[in-house]
């Protein structure tokens, strides 16, 4: 490797030490400057600034650090911002939900940015986006049917992406149309669809979802008259997508016939 290619790698590795400790300390700082509003901050809204700090140094470094964020975050969250304070010990279970739900969506959105990272892209931090994903994690974790899910996420996927319909498909692998890929491009058969500049392939696109890795079904997305939304917006819908999967897999369908 040439002088060049060695600076590079130790660019890369510094910066990744550096998103490691940033992992473990950014979350606790945030957490402890949230201490003088803790009382009149929701929940909700104080996991969702820690989320975006998760966010923030999975971008920056990799996906261990992400990880290490989204644990600390979820550590200090429960220490700082729950009662009793100053203790890992939480009373109420809404807390203690709201805690679970900060690691899950945390690692998901480490993920989420570690993706796009590798593409050279920006991620995901507008409230908006974190707040579906948020709540459809929150649906995942406490609802009775699978259905359920699947119906939220068809529901925020028509809004999210500005569709005219959108029907989920359980198991089914019928056809080859064009298909929403994991790092959100779309791909019409084998070969690769330029959708920002050509606009959504005609027809349906298909979006699948995955359990344990196990194909699960997919949704079926009908393009609607407005502009392609950003890739930001597609990375979210296959988050949204993979969450639905992990549903699908813990529970099993419950397809009403």
């Amino acid at each position: 490797m040439n002088a060049r290619g060695d600076g590079m790698m130790t660019g890369y590795r510094l910066r990744d030490r550096l998103a490691l400790v940033a992992g473990l300390a950014g979350p606790f700082l945030v957490a402890l400057a949230l201490v003088p509003f803790r009382t009149g901050l929701s929940q909700t809204n104080a996991a969702l600034v820690l989320v975006v700090v998760v966010v923030a140094i999975a971008a920056l470094g990799s996906r261990p650090a992400g990880a290490l964020a989204a644990l600390s975050a979820a550590a200090w969250f429960d220490f700082f911002l729950t009662r009793p304070y100053q203790t890992f010990d939480i009373n109420a279970s809404d807390d203690i939900e709201t805690a679970v739900l900060l690691l899950i969506v945390g690692l998901i959105v480490s993920l989420l940015a570690a993706r796009a990272r590798s593409l050279e892209v920006i991620t995901v931090t507008d409230a908006g986006y974190l707040a579906r994903i948020h709540e459809t994690a929150d649906l995942a974790h406490s609802a009775n049917s699978s259905d359920t899910v699947v119906d939220h996420v068809r529901h925020q996927l028509t809004e999210l992406l500005g569709l005219r319909a959108c029907r989920f498909e359980y198991g089914t692998l019928m056809g080859q149309p064009p298909r929403l890929q994991p790092d959100g491009s779309v791909a019409v058969g084998r070969k690769r669809w330029d959708v920002d500049s050509r606009g959504w392939p005609e027809g349906e696109t298909e979006l699948r979802t995955y359990g344990n890795g196990h194909y699960l079904g997919r949704f079926m997305l009908t393009p609607g008259p407005g502009p392609v939304p950003p890739l930001q917006a597609r990375l979210v819908a296959v988050t949204l997508a993979d969450q639905t999967g992990a549903a699908l897999d813990t529970a099993g369908p419950m397809k009403d016939g």
